[in-house]
């Protein structure tokens, strides 16, 4: 059905790049003739269930989530009602990855650092949304805003032309969007899962390998650690302070992105399964480079480690020239005499960190480690010319499994990519889903969510996916 879809017979210029031409019967409006603010405060705390823009869908925020950087009272935040519409309009300078629009489905408030629109008695809230997610999407968005960090106001895109089809067209193009985004949603997600089973299966490798070793025969002893039973009798169990020449921290702050800079800053969300992806790094320059480097900056041999949000994911460190680390970073410089650098990021997905991760976090609410907890991670140990067989065994085994995520990973981009492209040519009227919109089913309606755990792992694997 989507390979059927056809353009207009007639079109029109809209002005903008982005936009291009636009079905000749459809309105051209500024913005303020498609939206208005919604400016009402939670004054008196009228309302208390506290929402949350995340890549783009707005969510309900649990209640343990509610600590940090909160006010002291909501009674600053801004009501919003669902068919409402958020924009997050903060830093476009630095952040070209995150979904910024987002349609209300509950009733509740929002900070107020965001921009809240109601829809024109004559456009749909979800067309309304579809149109914003697109100028968005097509990263057009950046073009707007003032500021040393570049925020957005309604005035700054209020006379920004909207194209704006009859209403009956609006219901079409969203009852079409919800059938073909939920078949692609589908699609997406049940690669997601083969991924994660091949994640398991290659941790289980990893898991028996750095726990037992390669001989199946070989004798062994107690470990002294009650959850992780017997290991080979010529192992130890020894701390990272003692198998590595150095254990780096970051600096309390990130470096500041710097337009054509030549140094680039790594930040968590670089890593992920062992794993380093370069997309969602950002640049800098030498005088910041020299600042964030002064305890010493990671190099090859190395090994990252993300000690917070989400803890305890770690990567060797790539060959990409002069790197240093954003907030919540670390690297370990292994000893290579007593530590192969492989062999310990393997370790720090095995078993004993693992678990030592979880009892050190248990009751954090950010799940947060120490400097002092990192440095006294508990890894096992044996002679490196054994760890080089296993870390060689490893890559051995894993290669087809990586091999096939790869490969899914890449489906995965493409089938965003297209959903994307497909969105904007609708939205924008490059393609007419009249027809095809009244030949759907009597119900279509977006790929449901069990709970609101799997929203968040859904968000989760979005914004992985996305910088990907």
């Amino acid at each position: 059905m989507i390979g059927d879809l056809k353009p207009y017979s007639d079109y029109k210029d809209a002005g903008l790049p982005w936009l291009g031409q636009v079905p000749a019967h459809w309105d051209l409006r500024p913005a303020f003739g498609a939206y208005e603010p919604n400016r009402e405060l939670n004054r008196g705390m009228k309302e208390k269930t506290v929402l949350s823009l995340s890549y783009g869908r707005i969510i309900i925020k649990p209640p343990e989530k509610l600590r940090g950087l909160v006010p002291e009272s909501f009674e600053t935040y801004q009501i919003v009602n669902p068919g409402d519409l958020v924009l997050r309009t903060t830093d476009l300078q630095n952040d070209h990855t995150s979904l910024r629009v987002g349609i209300v489905r509950d009733r509740g408030i929002i900070t107020s650092a965001y921009l809240a629109l109601h829809v024109k008695p004559d456009v749909l809230p979800e067309f309304g949304f579809q149109f914003l997610n697109v100028w968005d999407a097509s990263k057009a968005i950046y073009g707007y805003g003032s500021g040393l960090r570049q925020n957005l106001d309604f005035s700054h895109f209020k006379r920004m032309p909207v194209a704006v089809p009859p209403e009956a067209e609006q219901a079409a193009i969203v009852r079409f969007l919800d059938w073909a985004n939920g078949r692609l949603d589908r699609a997406i997600r049940a690669k997601r899962k083969v991924i994660a089973l091949l994640n398991e299966q290659k941790q289980a490798i990893i898991h028996r390998v750095v726990t037992r070793g390669l001989d199946p025969d070989v004798p062994l002893k107690p470990s002294g650690i009650p959850w992780l039973g017997d290991i080979p009798h010529h192992w130890e169990v020894r701390r990272a302070k003692q198998l590595c020449k150095a254990i780096i921290d970051c600096k309390n702050r990130t470096p500041e992105l710097v337009d054509g800079g030549d140094y680039t800053v790594v930040r968590t969300t670089n890593i992920r399964n062992g794993r380093f992806n370069p997309k969602g790094s950002f640049p800098t320059d030498r005088s910041n480079y020299a600042i964030w480097t002064q305890r010493g900056a990671p190099r090859q041999g190395d090994v990252f480690f993300t000690r917070e949000a989400p803890v305890g994911e770690a990567c060797l460190v790539p060959n990409l020239g002069n790197l240093c680390m954003g907030q919540r970073m670390m690297y370990f410089r292994p000893d290579t005499a007593a530590l192969n650098a492989n062999f310990l990021l393997h370790s720090i997905y095995g078993p004993i960190v693992r678990r030592y991760i979880e009892i050190e976090v248990n009751g954090s609410t950010v799940g947060h480690l120490r400097l002092g907890q990192v440095t006294g991670l508990p890894l096992l140990w044996c002679p490196v010319d054994e760890q080089e067989r296993i870390v060689s065994f490893v890559e051995t085994e894993s290669r087809p499994i990586d091999v096939t995520i790869s490969r899914l990973e890449r489906e995965i981009e493409l089938l965003r990519e297209y959903r994307t492209r497909l969105v904007a040519d609708i939205v924008t009227g490059k393609l007419d889903v009249r027809d095809a919109a009244a030949q759907l089913p009597a119900e279509v309606a977006p790929e449901a969510v069990e709970d609101e755990a799997e929203i968040v792992d859904e968000l989760d694997a979005e914004a992985e996916d996305a910088a990907v």
